[in-house]
């Protein structure tokens, strides 16, 4: 397994206070060296996503739009919650750069596995809106080119963040070979896109509330059937730990435990249907301490 980062991704920057802070990666990296990991998994430095592929996903235009609202000095409000400093584009383009690195990989056989140490978060990024601390939505951008690449007829985005992957059904809803399912709170932020009505798209609300034994139960039920319908070549996760009951931004009580269980069974189906290829990337997760755990279990679980 790879891990791929970069520099720009830690130096994105968002105000004081701010929950999407460049910590979230300086804790988890510096956690995942401290337990050993990086011995086992080196990291490696993400580069950047080009144009064209940002274009195949995202409505021409997005990436003028983004450049024009970025400031060559301090900080850039996009709306309440999205925030854009001198290295924010570059960093959403080595966000989105690591996960193609990523497909790459697994596809020539060099890995199985990747995950995507990166930041900002990309799945409520929509065609052409930047929304809740998302600039560019990685995940779908490596999803949909992935489909122009031979032996890659059918994909699956599996996103279990705390919040809809709203982005990622508004990129994804139009073509069939993307497989999303999107576990999340319910009614909860973003609100939006989370009733679209199509056979490749996937929706799992949660109440508040919601522990383990309930999540696995519901994740059971909506997700395994549509992947063993869909048998999709390679899989992509929008790894989102802040369901986890410590997480301060939502109210599900999810532990360490889940995330590995559902790594574990998303990693047998991926070796049922797609030679055992998963890319993985960082999206949620705002409390430092239970986020680098949740991520550790998770590596440890995609490392089998």
């Amino acid at each position: 397994m790879r891990i791929y980062t970069h520099q720009d991704c830690i130096e994105h920057a968002v105000p004081p206070g701010h929950p999407e802070r460049p910590e979230r990666l300086i804790h988890l990296l510096r956690h995942l060296e401290d337990i050993g990991l990086t011995a086992d998994y080196p990291l490696n430095t993400a580069t950047e996503i080009n144009d064209e592929m940002v274009n195949n996903a995202h409505q021409t235009g997005y990436l003028a739009q983004l450049a024009a609202g970025q400031p060559s000095q301090g900080i850039q409000a996009l709306d309440a919650d999205t925030w854009m400093g001198p290295n924010s584009l570059n960093a959403a383009r080595c966000a989105a750069g690591a996960v193609w690195q990523g497909v790459t990989d697994v596809l020539s056989g060099n890995e199985q596995r990747v995950f995507c140490a990166v930041r900002p978060p990309g799945h409520h990024a929509e065609l052409g809106t930047a929304m809740g601390f998302c600039l560019l939505n990685s995940v779908a951008i490596g999803a949909i080119n992935a489909l122009q690449l031979p032996g890659v007829d059918r994909v699956a985005i599996l996103d279990f963040d705390v919040h809809h992957g709203n982005g990622t059904v508004d990129l994804c809803r139009g073509i069939p070979e993307i497989l999303v399912c999107s576990s999340f709170q319910h009614p909860y932020y973003p609100g939006r896109l989370h009733d679209v009505l199509r056979p490749n798209i996937v929706n799992t609300p949660l109440p508040a509330g919601t522990a383990g034994d309930d999540f696995r139960r519901a994740i059971a039920r909506n997700w395994w059937p549509a992947i063993e319908r869909h048998a999709p070549d390679l899989f992509f996760l929008s790894a989102g730990f802040d369901g986890h009951r410590d997480d301060p931004l939502a109210q599900l009580l999810l532990d360490e435990s889940d995330f590995s269980w559902i790594t574990g069974e998303i990693v047998d189906r991926a070796n049922a249907y797609a030679q055992g290829r998963i890319v993985s990337a960082l999206e949620g997760g705002y409390d430092l301490e239970a986020t680098s755990r949740s991520v550790a279990t998770h590596l440890e679980a995609l490392g089998k």
